[in-house]
């Protein structure tokens, strides 16, 4: 499937007492990843819920492999494994900028319908953004 890279700089506020980027900013890492990935493909979420699809997430894993510090260069290489059915499974890994490892991440998102806010499956076109070229 369709794999993106990013890279972020850490920021101050999101380091903890340690100096070392507190665990629930990796969830927003993913985010943007994600977020950025669909932009690069000619598509935003905003576009894909005036459409009538949102897509919440259903599970977030993390694992954490090494610390990442205040003002590192992190890389977010996102893949999708699936788009198609009812679910969007995107993994993460993240690494600095000494190419160490500092986490992986697995995120479902699944498709719903705006109006109903029943579980729907993924409109082709979307699917077919993320379809292997």
């Amino acid at each position: 499937m369709y794999t993106h890279e990013i890279t972020v700089r850490v920021r101050y506020k999101e380091t903890d007492n340690m100096g070392v980027v507190h665990h629930s900013n990796y969830a927003v890492y993913y985010e943007y990843a994600r977020t950025e990935m669909l932009r690069e493909r000619g598509f935003t979420y905003k576009g894909l819920e005036e459409q009538g699809i949102m897509m919440p997430v259903r599970e977030l894993n993390s694992v954490f492999v090494s610390p990442a510090h205040y003002d590192d260069l992190l890389t977010i290489k996102t893949r999708v494994v699936e788009a198609a059915g009812f679910k969007a499974v995107f993994e993460h890994e993240i690494f600095n900028q000494d190419g160490v490892k500092v986490n992986t991440g697995r995120v479902v998102l699944v498709y719903v319908d705006a109006a109903t806010r029943r579980i729907t499956r993924a409109p082709k076109w979307f699917a077919d953004l993320f379809a292997e070229e």
